[in-house]
């Protein structure tokens, strides 16, 4: 007679084990996948601000010096054109710029302000989406140009900042005394960074030191447009400050809701009579810092322990400080 022959399948508690097994083993591969792809988004950032580096220097070859800040005109209001937009034929980015019209206001010119430039964005941004503005869209960017250490610009005398750039001025290598090497070009920003802008407060005042006093100076709340106009030269737009060290907490609080924020006392262009001093935190979405580039075109990471010191010291081309490590 022939023998039975019956299939044994898995049992339950079987199948319960190596369900088990699967998710410890999926949750010891999550961490490392995220740190592969953290890394791999973080080099992509650094060869970002490498191209820009690059730029920086092919600018000031072809013109004897980098570009201004912005371009406001004495006893009159406008809209400036930023230090990326400047760029951008250093960057492949030539077609974009013959779109530009640099003698009038991006306001009219929404073919420009709605354009996304990839290597302006660090692929750990989360925030890599366009606002519209009325009648405008724009583009966020990630990368602020250096505007000094809190003061920018006061429209009634002309004086400007003390960061490797500055409202109206164009310098040159030789004007960075400091040294290329010890001067920030760029700095990571997060896109949509929530801020305080036109309270008129401080007309003159002492840089700020504590980030909690910085909500006291007031102005108005914007909740998410900061750095999300590539076009603009504003410093709460397309520039950072070395006011406080990368990644702190300034904190606001609206409608029960606390935010991290930027502040600008009076946005450049806005008036003929009124200074800006401005906090523009560089920020980023990578664990332990944000990324740099020095005005000697290199590239490197800054810790979020950096002292105070250092990272104000990074912030001005004249300043006579010494840099320590970092």
């Amino acid at each position: 007679m022939r023998a039975s022959k019956r299939s044994k399948g898995f049992t339950l508690i079987e199948l319960l084990v190596v369900i088990a097994i699967i998710a410890v083993l999926i949750g010891l591969l999550l961490p490392a996948v995220q740190k592969v792809r953290e890394a791999a988004a973080r080099l992509k950032c650094q060869n970002n601000l490498k191209q820009w580096g690059l730029a920086l220097h092919n600018y000031e070859g072809a013109n004897t010096h980098y570009p201004s800040l912005g371009d406001y005109p004495y006893g009159a209001t406008a809209d400036g054109w930023s230090v990326p937009a400047k760029l951008l034929p250093y960057v492949e980015q030539e077609n974009l710029q013959k779109l530009i019209n640099f003698g009038a206001s991006y306001t009219a010119q929404p073919n420009v302000t709605q354009v996304r430039v990839a290597i302006l964005i660090c692929p750990s941004d989360v925030n890599d989406r366009p606002r519209p503005d009325g009648a405008l869209t724009h583009y966020p960017l990630t990368y602020g140009a250096n505007t000094g250490s809190w003061f920018i610009y006061n429209p009634g005398t002309g004086q400007t900042g003390d960061g490797a750039f500055a409202v109206n001025a164009r310098f040159r290598p030789a004007d960075i005394g400091d040294g290329l090497s010890n001067t920030l070009g760029f700095a990571e920003v997060k896109a949509y960074t929530p801020y305080l802008r036109d309270g008129a407060n401080p007309a003159a005042a002492t840089r700020p030191t504590d980030p909690n006093a910085v909500a006291a100076l007031g102005g108005t709340f914007k909740a998410d447009s900061g750095h999300t106009e590539w076009v603009d030269a504003r410093a709460h737009q397309s520039g950072v400050t070395t006011t406080f060290p990368p990644n702190t907490k300034v904190p606001y609080t609206s409608g029960g809701v606390t935010y991290d924020i930027d502040f600008n006392s009076s946005r450049e262009g806005k008036t003929t009579g009124q200074p800006t001093y401005a906090t523009v935190t560089s920020r980023s979405y990578h664990s332990t810092g944000v990324n740099v580039l020095l005005m000697d075109g290199s590239v490197r990471s800054v810790s979020n322990s950096v002292s105070a010191q250092t990272w104000s010291a990074l912030g001005t081309r004249n300043g006579g400080e010494v840099v320590g490590n970092y």
